[in-house]
């Protein structure tokens, strides 16, 4: 059987009996929508990222275009966020007719350059935009350098989002992004650190009155009158089935963290020795590996030759969202994006999930080494 690229049947295996029990208690209650599993993984969820608000939602993107809208970002506004990333991102800035302006990575983590951010920021300024918000992606898992781009947004007044889609449970100086951000999305996606069964996504902060305006959009706008809608909102809530499947997933995460930091090291290690690229992580930072991604020349064939050896590899990003169709009209950041650019010929993502055994750890060392 070839590899899986994430084994999401082993996990379920594991806790199949809690699952059962979890879901048969939804049917047994029939409250499907925002029945008594949301509110609990809420606060759960809540708990973890350091006592924060939690408003679920439908999936990762609502929660991006949420959290803008309770910011009261919109038309003529430009809002900063990188192009090597998925583009959700940037396609939740357009959705709110605000405007996306693309920013640069840094070469070594692939998580926003504050540099380049400045120089977009300042440009933005000079053409007559009004700035207002930064999104920085925790990408491939590991957090963005949030203690230079709160500086950056602190200067120039604007709102910091932290887009953990992929990074949930990262750490950096022991802390959440959320000590840093003014708010933080996710996804719940089913290939995802922390992944649901289908769609779900949350916002996260620690103000109390976003919290109450998050919790209105969700919910079409609905005021504090039966019927009485105060806000322009949206349908976007996290139904009770899948609120009761991350309840379960949520208690194995922490252990799934280190196992997945093991997997990475061992990963690295091996491939070090031989020349090849590997991730490098932030200072005192934890990733939760959302991907491991290695920087390969002749990455197109060199994927060939490893999927041949039934070994499942993918590129991401192969096309950064400043080069796809809908968003080439967008700016982007007037230094150009370089490493951005150099990234998407060269990176590689390799098998990566908690239950990947050295064994078949080693098959994908040995395929992609015999393939360079």
């Amino acid at each position: 059987m070839k590899l899986p690229f994430i084994d999401l049947a082993a996990q379920q295996a594991l806790i199949r009996p809690q699952l059962e029990a979890a879901l048969s208690r939804v049917m047994e209650h029939g409250q499907y929508v925002l029945g008594p599993e949301v509110g609990t993984f809420e606060q759960n969820l809540g708990h973890y990222e350091g006592g924060a608000h939690v408003q679920a939602c439908a999936n990762g993107t609502d929660a991006i275009i949420l959290s803008l809208l309770a910011l009261g970002i919109g038309r003529g506004d430009a809002v900063f966020c990188p192009s090597f990333t998925y583009a959700a991102t940037a396609e939740a800035v357009a959705v709110t007719q605000a405007t996306p302006v693309f920013v640069d990575v840094n070469r070594d983590t692939y998580c926003m350059d504050t540099a380049s951010l400045e120089t977009a920021i300042r440009e933005t300024v000079n053409v007559g935009r009004s700035p207002r918000a930064v999104i920085a992606v925790d990408l491939f898992g590991q957090p963005a350098d949030y203690p230079a781009l709160k500086t950056v947004t602190g200067e120039y007044g604007l709102k910091l989002i932290s887009d953990c889609a992929q990074g949930l449970g990262c750490r950096l100086e022991g802390k959440s992004p959320l000590t840093w951000a003014d708010v933080m999305t996710t996804s719940f996606f089913p290939s995802k650190p922390l992944g649901c069964y289908g769609d779900g996504g949350a916002v996260l902060t620690h103000d109390r009155n976003l919290y109450e305006r998050l919790n209105s959009l969700h919910f079409h706008g609905r005021g504090s009158r039966p019927f009485d809608h105060e806000h322009i909102g949206m349908n976007s809530r996290l139904d009770s089935f899948q609120a009761a499947v991350l309840l379960e997933k949520l208690k194995l995460f922490d252990d799934e963290i280190r196992v997945r930091n093991r997997i990475a090291d061992r990963y690295s290690e091996h491939f070090s020795r031989h020349g090849v690229r590997t991730p490098h992580i932030i200072g005192n930072g934890l990733s939760t590996w959302a991907q491991y991604t290695i920087e390969v020349e002749d990455r197109d064939n060199v994927m060939i030759r490893v999927q041949a050896r039934d070994i499942p590899c993918a590129a991401y990003y192969p096309l950064p969202t400043h080069l796809q169709t809908a968003y080439r009209d967008y700016p982007r950041s007037p230094d150009g994006l370089p490493h951005t650019e150099a990234a998407m010929h060269r990176v590689m993502a390799l098998p990566m999930h908690a239950y990947l055994s050295e064994v078949d750890q080693d098959l994908v060392i040995r395929a992609v080494l015999g393939s360079l």
